[in-house]
């Protein structure tokens, strides 16, 4: 699907902006190009070691920030297939500075909606987060919305035959500013932080937001949020497979945080349908015949009130299973 195709990644110098930059040199040889965009400098420098021109002839790095409607205007063109990782995502930064969260997170989005449909772009795959359901912080609130002008793009394209569409996850495991990596620091302290004992949170791999990434963009009809079905891990079981001889000190939850998070709230059960390995909620208006949107994928209508929160999942990461996993990401 993507071999002769020109690719363009935004905030590309991130935890996953790498992981699908090893996955697209990987799988598709034959890639025509691929567009690191970024506004980091030295992360760009580190990255371009990893990937050196003479055996990477494919890559380009170009510093850039999605508040620039022209820079990224001009770097969408020869584009086919846009991913968009940029984001402000610290919550406690953004609850601090809220006006610098909404620019990348909300008009950052706007820009890249503009400049795609500016452009020949095919598709774009917006990169979401738990915390755009049912939001309690800034950051997910801007998340929500930019999940929201993604969708609505697809109603304003016209004839133009691009598609936009979100995936939605759960906290990347040992992403930059993750608990993991943070753990694994405090770790020579002797003490490890806990928010609170109940806290749950959702869990996916790189690998696994990888793979989403790679299904919205070979699958998405237009509008679609795809959420997939993943484990929950208790904060005490992260804490307890990383120090088990720390003392865990209970700290209390930050400005804007939550107990449980939640991927798809009970409001959004009346356009939510199972795919098999994800969920998808659909947009309340399309472009598509949502029967033949059923057929195609098979897609099961969730019951009505219907809501997916990490407290309340079926299936549950254990210490031992993240011992195992965390090992496997370091090695």
């Amino acid at each position: 699907m993507l071999n002769n195709k020109s690719i363009l990644i935004t905030g590309g110098t991130g935890s996953l902006g790498k992981a699908l930059t090893k996955h697209l040199f990987k799988v598709y040889p034959s890639l025509k190009r691929l567009v690191i965009f970024s506004r980091d400098e030295q992360k760009q420098f580190e990255m371009a070691q990893e990937y050196p021109n003479d055996k990477y002839p494919q890559i380009r790095f170009f510093i850039g920030d999605v508040r620039d409607f022209n820079r990224l205007k001009t770097a969408f063109k020869g584009i086919d297939f846009v991913i968009h990782a940029a984001a402000m995502k610290h919550v406690p930064i953004a609850e601090y500075n809220p006006m610098e969260c909404v620019k990348t997170n909300i008009l950052g989005a706007e820009n890249v909606i503009n400049a795609s449909l500016e452009t020949n772009v095919e598709s774009v795959v917006a990169l979401s987060t738990d915390k755009a359901a049912a939001p309690v912080n800034l950051y997910g609130a801007t998340k929500l919305a930019s999940d929201k002008l993604f969708v609505a793009a697809n109603n304003i394209r016209g004839e133009n035959p691009i598609r936009f569409s979100v995936v939605r996850y759960g906290n990347v495991m040992g992403s930059n500013g993750s608990v993991i990596p943070f753990f694994l620091k405090k770790k020579n302290e002797g003490v490890l932080p806990i928010t609170d004992v109940n806290m749950t949170r959702f869990n996916i791999t790189l690998e696994g937001g990888v793979e989403m990434v790679m299904h919205a963009l070979k699958h998405a009809w237009g509008g679609e949020i795809f959420v997939p079905k993943i484990p929950s891990y208790k904060i005490t079981d992260i804490a307890e497979s990383i120090g088990p001889d720390c003392d865990k000190k209970i700290v209390g939850i930050r400005s804007g945080e939550k107990i449980h998070e939640e991927m798809i709230t009970a409001s959004d059960s009346f356009y939510t349908y199972d795919l098999g390995k994800y969920f998808v909620i659909l947009p309340s208006t399309h472009k598509w015949l949502l029967t033949d949107f059923i057929d195609k994928f098979k897609a099961v209508k969730v019951p009505y009130g219907f809501s997916y929160n990490s407290g309340d999942n079926t299936e549950w990461e254990t210490v031992e299973s993240l011992k195992e996993k965390i090992k496997n990401l370091y090695e």
